[in-house]
């Protein structure tokens, strides 16, 4: 999902006032954009053109989470997001007249720390931005970039971020094909139809070095990488969200969203994805999905671990939080972190949730 950064970025980093912007939906993701191009049905998506950026939309982002453990077996996660917001939707400009500013988040997390660093950057001068041929997008030294050969540039790609608290190198492959969420790549948030344009490879497989707190560590386990764009993928009603990628242990996947409202019943859909990566979009009422216990984190109450049945496929599962107190605090904060599985099957994945 990872829809966050929005309009509060243009305030942050667009130099025109200090006054915080009146926010329509979470993180003012529920403003009009009439300006910027629509999300519609029907899009025919094209690869590797898809995996740059989308002139004319207003917030696009490149979105990885890795599971990984150590040969002791202890538990790790890993993530790294880049995020473009458009400040108008003409076609970018060159050198500092580029209209686009670039947020980078990275993380790491145990079952005893959490840590969590952002960058930030004006497009135009090389400082951050994302290239086709080969694949490359980055903010300053943070990388997500290709090893493949131009026709498959997922199939071999590194990762890497750093912070004084930690680093990541890590080398993720595939040789599965990506997945398009909802319906052939448009993914609905609302009744009223607000909707990104949504893929991802849940089946990236990571292998590499984490360092935290000095002591380094050589892991391995299953990456995710969402990416999404759109220009208002929120109503004003809608709050915040509860988003799972999640890994199970028969090799099948399980991607799930709740958007919540000021008023009435969240907004509920998922895909299921089997093992050879056919995917499968669930409807509200295929799905079961309930908070159970909550942690005091940040001031706040935070579900970390939730109830999910998909009766449809045989699915009764518990996801616990590896660390439950995984708040992301950065400028615009939220919680992030790895979940363990438990109930008829087992696996890892991640959970994001915001607007608490």
């Amino acid at each position: 999902m990872k829809i966050k950064a929005g309009l509060l970025l243009l305030a942050l980093l667009s130099g025109c006032d200090d006054s915080a912007p009146t926010q329509k939906g979470f993180a003012g993701l529920g403003d009009q954009a009439v300006a910027f191009t629509p999300v519609v049905p029907g899009r025919v998506f094209s690869f590797p053109a898809d995996h740059g950026m989308h002139d004319g939309f207003r917030i696009e982002w490149w979105y990885v989470t890795a599971n990984l453990k150590d040969s002791q077996g202890r538990e790790f996660g890993v993530q790294w997001t880049l995020f473009r917001s458009a400040l108008d939707a003409a076609p970018q400009a060159s050198g500092w007249r580029n209209q686009a500013i670039w947020l980078g988040h990275a993380a790491v997390t145990s079952d005893s720390v959490h840590y969590a660093a952002e960058r930030y950057a004006r497009g135009g001068v090389g400082q951050a931005g994302v290239q086709v041929q080969p694949f490359e997008a980055w903010i300053d030294d943070w990388q997500f970039g290709t090893q493949a050969s131009a026709a498959e540039p997922l199939a071999d790609m590194q990762l890497k971020a750093r912070d004084r608290r930690f680093s990541y190198a890590l080398r993720l492959t595939s040789n599965r094909p990506l997945v398009l969420q909802g319906d052939q790549g448009f993914s609905q948030k609302s009744e009223q139809g607000q909707a990104s344009y949504y893929y991802s490879q849940p089946f990236f497989q990571a292998d590499g070095e984490l360092e935290i707190d000095g002591q380094r560590y050589t892991v391995s386990g299953p990456a995710w990488l969402d990416r999404e764009w759109s220009s208002q993928p929120l109503t004003a009603n809608q709050t915040g969200w509860d988003w799972f990628s999640l890994h199970l242990d028969n090799g099948q996947h399980l991607m799930l969203y709740r958007m919540r409202h000021k008023h009435g019943a969240p907004y509920l859909t998922g895909t299921w994805i089997d093992a050879q990566g056919r995917a499968q979009t669930l409807r509200a009422e295929e799905i079961s999905l309930a908070p159970l216990d909550t942690a005091k984190v940040a001031g706040r109450s935070m579900p970390v671990r939730w109830a999910i049945k998909i009766p449809g496929k045989q699915l009764d599962i518990i996801t616990q939080a590896l660390n439950p107190k995984a708040w992301m605090d950065l400028r615009i904060p939220y919680w992030e972190g790895p979940v363990r599985l438990s109930g008829n099957q087992g696996g890892t994945g991640y959970l994001e949730m915001t607007g608490y």
